[in-house]
């Protein structure tokens, strides 16, 4: 080995330390490239108090819509085969008047609400969730079923005319047209029946697809079960 090689190495080991901790600081993450990453911005909602125009298309569709009406022939049908109540007979007769009693019932149920509502300055009408997901979406519907909204701000709140309704739908029926045996308990029994329908169309309002253009929305007198949507605030 000459000198020139000598010196050549020598200046290899000299320098190699320099150069491997300058190729550590300048490694993979100095080739990265940042992104700065934006936050999405919350939209606030802000809450619209129904019209009376408003307030009584959902009571008129409440009382006669789509969902009372299958919901009285799906219970009268039920009623019809177990023959109950056994002084109201089979056939056509039989599940008419078994019709008749749900619908009356379902009226009786409506009217309270909304004549309750408007005594306590309540909205009672359902909301869709501004959430997402399943779970959050029906325990909305569900707590729906026994909250109103109060206030220019639309505040939730325990609603006594949404718990009250249902039973005087029932009472209605036990002490209007149903035969003299039944009683307050029969009319409990049953009004804990119509609570369990008022969640069931709670959940179908929640859930089913009421676009512009859906069969739903029509059915729906356009959309109008419900006050407005509320509508985002920058």
């Amino acid at each position: 080995m000459n000198v020139r090689q000598v010196i050549q190495l020598t200046w290899l080991v000299a320098t190699l330390p320099s150069l491997v901790h300058a190729q550590a600081q300048t490694g993979p993450a100095d080739y990265a490239v940042t992104t700065a990453v934006t936050p999405p911005a919350q939209i606030q909602w802000t809450y619209t108090r129904p019209t009376q125009a408003t307030i009584f298309k959902n009571y008129a569709y409440d009382a006669i819509g789509p969902y009372t009406i299958a919901g009285a022939a799906f219970a009268a049908g039920i009623g019809q085969a177990g023959d109950a109540p056994p002084e109201w007979s089979q056939g056509v007769d039989g599940y008419g008047r078994r019709l008749g009693s749900n619908l009356g019932i379902a009226v009786a149920a409506t009217t309270t609400r909304y004549a309750l509502a408007e005594t306590f300055k309540e909205d009672t009408l359902y909301y869709r969730c501004e959430c997402s997901g399943i779970v959050p979406r029906l325990r909305h519907a569900m707590l729906s079923t026994l909250t109103g909204r109060r206030g220019e701000d639309g505040h939730r709140v325990f609603s006594v005319p949404a718990l009250i309704a249902p039973y005087a739908g029932s009472m209605t029926a036990v002490y209007g047209w149903y035969p003299n045996r039944f009683g307050v308990k029969d009319a409990f029994r049953m009004g804990n029946y119509g609570m369990l329908a008022y969640v069931g169309e709670n959940i179908s309002l929640e859930f089913l697809y009421s676009g512009p253009h859906s069969l739903l929305s029509r059915m729906h007198l356009n959309d109008a079960h419900a006050a407005p949507d509320p509508g985002p605030n920058h």
